[in-house]
């Protein structure tokens, strides 16, 4: 059923470059989202409404777990490829440049605006840098420097750094007689393909109902174990799937059942989202509700990646073009939203005037911007972008990208 054969070290998975696009693709449009919903941000528009704010609680438990999903099929490959030592090499090399140049330069515009939006400072930018870039936690509210929206980039990089030194006890365990056999069994079998569901909801709701009630989301990166412990759950059944094609072919059996459950549950966190006063007062509707989103969260992932190995199997221009520009529009989109859309808010606009404005500026901007960094040599390194292009993009194995 897919194009690709999990099992070849260096395969192209244009289903799951596809997945990569798809993820960061959703994730600049939720962004652009927080500047028009009712939740804290670093920018708001003066015409703020909750209109968006169900959609944007539906993608919000699957769209990082996806990519760290993803990831942890890229580390596998890698990995093998190059052995622990170069794998700690070269994400330091690939990744550690991008969060530097990331928080003092491309990140900084965001806080200047949140400080100035919070009346923390006065105009300009000179005296703000000189605070922001040289005083550790800098005089305001806003620790600072700061990563933002970058936290992704962060935590990547500390788990590849951690994750280094484990490979051959996790290639072990991967490649074990059991793994093999649950591969060949999920293939087999659509009853025995119900563990590629049952089984990992089993770490994920541990993790939900004991870690995230005392951990919640920081993105700081020394308190938020309840994210570390998800995002990492997902990465390691990332490196598990990689090379497992029993495993892969157990998703293809099972999409019709995940589809099923992701669409019931859609529909069901939905209407409970829209009438959310009602839910929390019911603590049966609310009990529900919180229990379905954890299950909900990895059918659509399982579900997205069923529909993917079908219909995102083909290779072309548009996927040799995004599968390079995605990563550097992912660094530039949010630094973009919040600076025009902090620009925008003054003007009067209808919102529905200024949402038109405030994606077609980010998508320009990003596309902009890529142009330019990818043909600057000393600018692609910081961007997320090999130094120079030694490969075709066509040629390159998933792996290598991030």
């Amino acid at each position: 059923m897919s194009g690709a054969n999990p099992n070849a070290q260096f395969t192209r998975r244009y289903d799951l470059d596809w997945l990569r696009i798809i993820a960061f693709g959703l994730l600049i449009f939720y962004h652009i989202g927080m500047f028009f919903n009712t939740e804290g941000w670093h920018a708001k528009s003066l015409g703020a409404n909750d209109a968006m704010e169900p959609l944007m609680w539906l993608s919000s438990p699957w769209r990082l777990p996806l990519l760290f999903l993803v990831s942890g099929v890229a580390i596998r490959f890698l990995s093998d490829k190059l052995g622990s030592a170069r794998f700690a090499a070269d994400r330091s090399w690939r990744l550690f440049p991008v969060i530097l140049f990331g928080m003092y330069v491309v990140v900084a515009p965001q806080t200047y605006v949140e400080l100035r939006s919070a009346g923390e400072i006065a105009p300009g930018l000179v005296d703000f840098y000189r605070g922001y870039a040289f005083e550790w936690d800098g005089p305001w509210s806003v620790h600072t420097p700061t990563w933002n929206h970058l936290w992704y980039v962060v935590y990547l990089f500390v788990y590849s750094l951690l994750l280094a030194p484990l490979f051959p006890l996790l290639r072990w365990l991967a490649d074990s007689p059991a793994m093999a056999a649950l591969g060949q069994m999920t293939a087999r079998s659509g009853l025995a393909a119900m563990l590629l569901i049952l089984l990992p909801l089993v770490p994920l709701l541990i993790i939900r109902f004991t870690l995230v009630p005392d951990f919640p989301t920081t993105h700081d990166l020394v308190n938020d174990w309840a994210n570390h412990a998800q995002s990492l759950t997902m990465i390691l059944l990332g490196y598990v799937l990689a090379k497992n094609d029993g495993l892969w072919r157990g998703i293809d059996r099972i999409l019709p059942i995940a589809g099923s459950v992701t669409v019931v549950l859609g529909v069901f966190l939905f209407a409970s989202y829209q009438n959310w006063e009602m839910a929390a007062e019911s603590p049966v509707w609310l009990w529900t509700a919180r229990m379905g989103r954890i299950v909900f969260s990895w059918t659509i992932i399982l579900s997205l990646v069923g529909l993917a190995r079908i219909f995102l199997t083909g290779d072309g221009p548009v996927r040799r073009y995004l599968t390079e520009a995605v990563f550097p529009y992912y660094i530039l989109h949010q630094t973009i939203t919040v600076v025009a859309g902090y620009a925008l808010s003054g003007l009067g606009l209808n919102v529905w005037v200024e949402f038109a404005l405030l994606v077609a500026v980010t998508a320009g901007g990003c596309a902009i911007g890529f142009e330019i960094v990818r043909r600057i040599p000393f600018l692609r390194p910081v961007m997320g972008l090999k130094l120079t292009k030694m490969q075709s993009i066509s040629s390159r194995p998933l792996a290598e990208n991030h």
